[in-house]
């Protein structure tokens, strides 16, 4: 029984290892419109946008509006 362990570490610390590459998967996955608006520094809002804020694409299945605040200037 114990050869058996001995035997079964070398192969699950084996298969335990994280290839290179493996992040790569997660780059290809669409982001939601909820996280790219925040990615752009915005929020959702589901009233207007107050006055001061730019509004750009929707949230929430079309439900909220993206607000950001715009950068003039830089």
């Amino acid at each position: 029984m114990r050869l058996f362990h001995i035997l079964l570490l070398p192969l699950c610390l084996l298969f335990a290892q994280v290839g290179p590459g493996a992040g790569l998967l997660l780059v290809e996955v669409p982001k939601s419109p909820e996280h790219m608006c925040i990615k752009k520094r915005g929020h959702c809002y589901f009233n207007p946008c107050p006055t001061f804020l730019t509004h750009d694409g929707y949230c929430y299945r079309g439900k909220a509006k993206c607000c950001y605040w715009e950068d003039r200037g830089r």
